[in-house]
């Protein structure tokens, strides 16, 4: 293959990077890159494109686990994250069928729905999140 096509796989592969920031397209950019130089050297369009394959599918499977572990470490949960099977306190009558419910979970106040239609939870029962759904929590009771 020529180089040409080798670089213009390592651009495509860098781009597609930097948009979607995966730590993924990096190590097809770095297999590219073997191909570049295997081009270089007259190494036939066969064996470049099969180094291009193993050195990109080696480092995808070696060290992207531990890049992303790395890179990932600082993330903190979001509210959503930490709301999830938490437990909260009914403060207004959980009733699907009126459309009314208010839970308080960590001092604040969320819309919920039950999680069983023909359910009402009263005022001041303790309440378990089973799922979110857009802005209201889904629960049912201990």
């Amino acid at each position: 293959m020529e180089p040409l096509y080798w670089l213009i796989a390592l651009a495509v592969f860098l781009l597609i990077e930097i948009v979607t920031l995966g730590l993924t397209t990096i190590w097809f950019a770095a297999g590219a890159v073997i191909g570049l130089i295997a081009s270089a050297m007259g190494v036939s369009p066969a064996i470049q494109f099969v180094l291009f394959l193993v050195v990109s599918f080696l480092l995808l499977l070696t060290i992207r686990p531990s890049a992303v572990k790395k890179f990932n470490k600082n993330r903190f949960k979001t509210n959503i994250d930490a709301v999830k099977e938490a437990t909260g306190k009914v403060i207004e009558v959980i009733d699907n069928f009126n459309g009314t419910g208010v839970v308080q979970l960590d001092g604040k106040e969320w819309t919920a729905r039950s999680a069983e239609d023909n359910v009402v939870i009263e005022a001041g029962k303790k309440v378990s999140v089973v799922e979110i759904r857009g802005v209201k929590l889904i629960v049912k009771e201990k």
